[in-house]
């Protein structure tokens, strides 16, 4: 019988074992409260939906006039893995000699292993920046809009706000958490890199015990843990901000807000306060003109900002209110309003962005780096914000702006991506669809048959996590992680360090690339960063091959004394902030300075306008596109955990009882939720958890259309992607707005298509000896 052998997962760290044709996974031992998500992982060594051999997209193999049209409804032919590789390999050359590396973007979203060698992002990065650079995105989906204001109020992001808060602090001193837009312990079940031990339940209920209190600020109840018994302030969706406002302006009225803090922590508290009380434009920020934005009773504002003046308070924003509309906003007013109640570096106070969104957000720092694969520097300047990748192929020489710079599209010829599933993350998916007909070719490495595989020219079958070694470790995780090989390569699966290596030595770039180290090498060799920094430190520090044979190692932590926050409150001139003036800047200067009319020098309401209320009258739903809770991402959907979770295999979404019974919609019901940019199929769950007016529907559902032929094509799985609206939160960030949209939803009537998405990919014939690719002739 086969031992269980040590793995890592952005979910979990756990063991696994293959026999008998199974694969069996137990969760790490020290775990107190494993991630269902584990139960995704045996489908990987099975699923029909793998990629088992190179695949060629039909038009574009025989190059076809006007083949991209036929993008996502081309069938595909299988080839060898030297024919992919030359046919990879030419085109990279005729490309990069043509048009030069601004014409190659290289797309990656890091989260397809957790990994630190066979990290895609890496690799595709490093393999492309020895053949002379691309055109990189900036930012992630998840956090836009925060990554770009954050630097400019409290300094560089994931710094100030992420490491000043630990769990620890809140399970021992906060006696007041109001988290807007909640802490839903299903987001904290995943940490890039992996987490090995999931302890947010654990601590949330610690600090309850202790008697704190919990404020969930969201549209929908289940944003927070049920068992610590949350007062739930159902708000109207998109209208937090005008809530901070009002609890602002409450705090001003009673002279209950901090004005020592803010006189000597804090630049431009006047200029925001002659906003607040109307002085600029005439209006009163009061809480009876909150109400009637945000649906919440103005005494109950008034009394919840006595509360938080108080006591021990810790103002939280979750990642939802910045992928919206204005998403700058919250994050920046969330600031403004700790501020005022001058708690930030007291333990367990002040403010701390995107707590529980990732499990190990609250933990201790490392007191080690962790390994790293160099990718080189990238020679090219263009770059877009990640979000932007439809208009970047839509529109080739268009401007636009980011973060005070005036910018231009470039015109890019080809995509070549690795490690992601931008059908997954980004928005209005018949406009993206229209945006992958652009370049030339589209060169994707993928495990399984995603619909950015079925986009793709190109399809090269990459290996997971668990055909591999590879060493599992993560920021505020003290866990480091030998990810052994647990089943063999299915089909001819290579991980992506083989790939490139074998397109880098057609190209002549081999060593330039490999540094001729095997996989196996590189493993040792990144692990002496981590072993040295833990011999300096006089630590455990076994050599790789003792740490592989043991399976995991433990990583020293800092001492939870506050973080920056606490240096920076108990000697402000000693430990500035790095921003323009060393101080939280409640007025930016250098914002105000760039002239947005959508983002101004400090934090403001702005009412949804042409971008998000021209849809208001039609589409009288509010759309919550969350993440999910039985996958990451779009991870694993074809997992038993994830399918389990679907009714009549179409994605769940909640609906208010009274929403439902207007449109005669029962528990179950196959419905069609649409709007001007498209329509998707879900079954109905009618919940008292979903605010009266607001439907919940996750985002993760593999895309799959009804018609992959026609401009304009439902999603028969329920993908609401397919409705959410592509801009930019504002012109500083340019982030996703995909959280909220509004729709109209209705009984589907008659026999609903097939769900058919998990059926795999059927191929007619072998190209290798007869299909030629145009250009070759």
């Amino acid at each position: 019988m086969k031992s269980f052998k040590t793995h890592s997962s952005h979910w979990g760290v756990f063991s696994g074992r293959y026999e008998n044709g199974r694969l069996e996974v137990r969760p790490h031992p020290g775990d107190p409260d494993p991630s269902p998500l584990l139960g995704n992982i045996p489908a990987i060594a099975h699923s029909p939906m793998r990629i088992k051999r190179p695949a060629i997209r039909r038009g574009w193999l025989e190059g076809t006039p006007d083949h991209a049209q036929n993008r996502g409804a081309d069938g595909y032919v299988e080839v060898s893995w030297p024919r992919a590789a030359e046919l990879v390999a030419k085109e990279l050359q005729r490309v990069y000699g043509n048009f030069g590396p601004q014409a190659v973007f290289g797309g990656s979203y890091g989260w397809s292993s957790a990994g630190r060698f066979h990290h895609a992002q890496s690799q595709i990065h490093r393999f492309l920046n020895v053949l002379g650079g691309y055109v990189s995105s900036v930012n992630t989906y998840s956090s836009g809009a925060a990554m770009v204001i954050l630097p400019h109020v409290l300094g560089p992001y994931d710094h100030f706000d992420r490491k000043s808060v630990t769990w620890d602090a809140i399970e021992r001193s906060s006696e007041l958490i109001v988290a807007f837009g909640g802490m839903a312990t299903k987001n904290a079940d995943v940490h890039g890199g992996g987490i090995s031990a999931h302890i947010v339940r654990q601590k949330l209920n610690g600090a309850g015990v202790r008697g704190a209190r919990f404020i969930l600020v969201s549209p929908l109840k289940d944003d927070f843990p049920a068992e610590v018994n949350a007062e739930w302030l159902s708000i109207i969706p998109g209208t937090d901000v005008a809530l901070m406002l009002g609890l602002a302006h409450a705090l001003v009225s009673a002279g209950l807000h901090d004005r020592g803090f803010l006189e000597n922590y804090t630049i431009g508290y006047e200029r925001f306060e002659d906003y607040l009380l109307g002085r600029t434009d005439g209006v009163e920020k009061s809480p009876e003109w909150a109400s009637g934005i945000c649906g919440i009773g103005a005494d109950l504002i008034i009394d919840l900002a006595r509360s938080m003046a108080s006591a021990r308070t810790l103002i939280t924003v979750s990642h939802s209110l910045q992928r919206a509309d204005h998403g700058e906003q919250p994050v920046w007013m969330g600031v403004v309003l700790a501020a005022m109640l001058g708690q930030i570096g007291l333990d367990g106070g002040g403010y701390s962005y995107s707590l529980g969104a990732l499990g190990n957000i609250g933990k201790g720092q490392l007191g080690v780096p962790l390994p790293t694969l160099s990718q080189f520097k990238n020679p090219v300047a263009d770059l877009i914000p990640v979000a932007r990748i439809a208009d970047m192929l839509l529109n080739p020489g268009d401007a636009f702006n980011y973060n005070g710079q005036a910018m231009r599209y470039p015109d890019i010829r080809l995509v070549y991506w690795a490690g992601g599933n931008p059908f997954h993350h980004h928005q209005d998916l018949n406009r993206l669809r229209a945006a992958f007909k652009r370049p030339e070719t589209i060169i994707v490495h993928e495990t399984a048959w995603t619909s950015s595989a079925r986009h793709a020219d190109i399809v090269l079958p990459a290996t997971t996590t668990l055909e591999r070694d590879d060493i599992g470790a993560a920021d505020r995780d003290p866990l480091m992680v030998a990810m052994k090989k647990l089943i063999e390569p299915v089909g001819e699966a290579r991980d992506d360090y083989e790939i490139f290596s074998e397109i880098a030595r057609r190209l002549g770039k081999f060593e330039e690339f490999t540094e001729n180290r095997t996989s196996r090498e590189w493993l040792s060799a990144l692990f002496e960063t981590t072993r040295a920094a833990l011999i300096a430190g006089g630590h455990d520090a076994p050599d790789f091959e003792t740490f592989w044979d043991r399976g995991e190692l433990s990583l020293p932590l800092k001492t939870d004394d506050g973080g920056p926050a606490r240096a920076f409150r108990q000697d402000p001139a000693a430990f500035p902030l790095r921003t323009p003036s060393g101080k939280i800047e409640i007025f930016s200067q250098t914002i105000e300075s760039f002239g947005y009319d959508d983002c101004r020098g400090h934090p403001r309401w702005y009412p949804p306008g042409a971008k998000a209320g021209a849809d208001e009258s039609r589409y009288p739903l509010h759309l919550v596109c969350n993440q999910p809770h039985q996958r990451l991402h779009s991870q694993l959907d074809y997992g038993d955990f994830s399918r389990s979770t679907k009714i009549k295999g179409r994605e769940p979404v909640r609906i208010n009882p009274a929403d439902a019974a207007e449109r005669g919609i029962s528990d179950g019901d196959i419905v069609r939720l649409f709007n001007a940019r498209g329509s998707c199929l879900a079954a109905a769950v009618i919940s008292e958890e979903a605010r009266r007016g607001v439907m919940q529907l996750a985002t993760g559902a593999w895309f799959e259309p009804d018609d992959p032929t026609a401009e304009k094509s439902m999603c028969v799985h329920g993908n609401p992607n397919i409705l959410t609206r592509d801009v930019g939160t504002s012109q500083l960030a340019q982030g996703s707005t995909g959280q909220l949209t509004r729709v109209e939803a209705e009984r589907f009537a008659g026999e609903a298509p097939p769900v058919r998405i998990f059926e795999g990919m059927s191929f007619a014939d072998n190209a290798d000896s007869s299909g030629t690719r145009a250009g070759d002739r």
